[in-house]
């Protein structure tokens, strides 16, 4: 616009309707493109601030470019790219000070980047560069053409400047929030529609309760893999539930009708891995009076789950390494080689990371069987998960011992606000002992309370007849498979009325090896 005077209250009159019209736009939409350009036309229009543009970080950050123009070419809105401290604009960007140019052809930090200075009218041109803040942080300019000899005073534009610089901010900021919850509804839609499709019977089924993001990240990972044949190496805390989701991956894979065979690799004798996992023939050695398969031949056309994979003998690592590259196997006692089909899963509570460095785990094993990593996440990293997860095992411990025990909504708090160190296993536990203890009908906090106190309390001594070799540090000593014999587990299981981790702890054992001894034993 030219410089003509006009009267104050026209001037009064033409910037509240550029502030009124400004914010009916904001009203309007919230998309900046469109709202923004019109801001920046109806400042050039009433008021003669031109050639109006903002500049943004562009995306991936770095530089800054003109992303929203009026009175601009698209070459001049192109040659608009700016590095904070880069002329009137980078230095407004760096500093986040308003920045006022009297006299653009006197001032030797005006680049004249965008518009050259033919287009502009041939008088004395002034710049004007206003930070847009949010919060501390400079997101951006706005940036004016105005004419110098101009009867309306520059401290009145600047006034007005600064209002739309606010109006810009609000637009930009109000826009990225309302993308940021679009983006997370649409993620959790996405994530509601799939485990309505896809997970939730199967996860009832299988005991995986829970609808926590954590959980649901982990099994749509499982879903993704569980049509290949690839290793899968599940990593968590001990209690997190591994074993279901081994079965989860195999029942929805196309093995799901062939064996699923579980190795508890903590819990078998060093001097019997090889037999076990590979077989052996007839007279391979002292006791073996017929052939018999191995887990990998039991689990042939299905998946073997090796638990605890990181206690895995280092002797026994070159093995299996071997087998998984060859995918065939040698029995104890033959020398014939003996293909074999079936799918890895390992587990481990152990960062195999650290055990590779300590020299305790094979890399190349590890690269092996590290193809497809899940974490499953801790029971205290899914707390929304624990009352849906307490009500399902209340239930099936309710009609596994035939018992009708249920919670005050106390004793469920307490439950909720537990850390469970011990993660489900431990859940489990806590809520079998609450049952079975139950005086009454109702479970009280203060019942809760009693058990999880005593989760923190040492074991008991064993007695002297199951006194294990005595221990050095926190390592458990070595015992042998036969290290017990059937009158012995047969007394510890009676003394604790048939609780196996009871028993496990009078034995001096660990529950899997208790488990492995009555396997070996035949015991029901």
């Amino acid at each position: 616009m030219t410089a003509t005077a006009l009267p104050a209250e026209r001037l009064q009159d033409e910037e509240m309707l550029v502030i009124r019209e400004s914010a009916r736009l904001m009203g309007k939409s919230l998309e900046p493109g469109p709202v923004i350009r019109e801001m920046l036309h109806l400042i050039s229009e009433f008021l003669g601030l031109n050639r109006g543009r903002v500049v943004l970080r562009q995306p991936g950050g770095g530089d800054y470019a003109i992303r929203h123009a009026y009175g601009l070419t698209t070459d001049e809105i192109e040659r608009g790219v700016y590095r904070p401290g880069d002329g009137v604009t980078g230095r407004v960007l760096q500093s986040g000070e308003t920045a006022i140019v009297q006299d653009i052809d006197n001032d030797p930090h005006y680049l004249a980047r965008a518009v050259d200075r033919g287009r502009l009218p041939n008088e004395t041109v002034s710049f004007i560069a206003l930070p847009l803040r949010s919060d501390g942080e400079v997101l951006g300019l706005l940036g004016v053409h105005r004419i110098r000899g101009r009867a309306r005073a520059l401290a009145d534009d600047l006034r007005l400047l600064e209002i739309i610089a606010t109006l810009i901010t609000q637009v930009l900021k109000l826009n990225e929030h309302v993308a940021k919850q679009t983006a997370r509804l649409e993620h959790e839609n996405r994530e509601l529609k799939w485990a309505l499709e896809r997970g939730s019977p199967q996860q009832a089924s299988l005991g995986i309760v829970g609808e926590s993001p954590a959980l649901r990240h982990a099994l749509r990972q499982i879903e993704q893999v569980a049509k290949t044949d690839a290793t899968v190496l599940l990593l968590g805390e001990s209690g997190t539930g591994k074993e279901l989701f081994a079965r989860a991956l195999h029942l929805s894979s196309p093995r799901r009708d062939q064996p699923f065979v579980k190795v508890n690799c903590g819990a078998i004798p060093e001097n019997l891995f090889e037999s076990e996992l590979f077989g052996y023939e007839k007279g391979a050695f002292t006791g073996a009076s017929a052939a018999r398969a191995g887990y990998f031949e039991q689990a042939g056309g299905g998946t073997l789950f090796l638990d605890e994979i990181g206690d895995l003998p280092l002797s026994m690592q070159v093995k299996l390494l071997r087998v998984l590259q060859e995918k065939s196997l040698q029995r104890v006692g033959s020398r014939r080689e003996t293909p074999i089909d079936v799918r890895i899963v390992a587990a481990t509570n152990l960062d195999l990371q650290q055990q590779v460095a300590a020299g305790q785990f094979r890399l190349d094993l590890y690269y092996r069987l590290n193809i497809i990593p899940i974490r499953l996440p801790a029971l205290r990293e899914r707390r929304e998960d624990i009352r849906p997860l307490v009500r399902h095992q209340l239930n099936l411990i309710s009609q596994s011992y035939q018992r009708n025990v249920g919670l005050t909504p106390e004793a469920m708090e307490r439950l909720a606000d537990y850390p469970w160190p011990g993660n489900i296993r431990q859940l489990r536990n806590v809520l079998e002992r609450l049952v079975l203890l139950a005086e009454g009908a109702t479970v009280s906090a203060l019942d809760v309370e009693r058990v999880i106190r005593s989760e923190a309390a040492p074991p008991p001594t064993p007695p002297a007849a199951f006194s294990p070799p005595p221990a050095t540090g926190n390592v458990r000593p070595y015992l042998p498979a036969q290290s017990h014999d059937r009158a012995q587990i047969e007394q510890a299981l009676a003394q604790t009325h048939g609780n196996k981790s009871r028993a496990a702890q009078l034995l001096g054992l660990t529950l899997r090896q208790l488990n492995y001894r009555i396997k070996r034993l035949n015991m029901t």
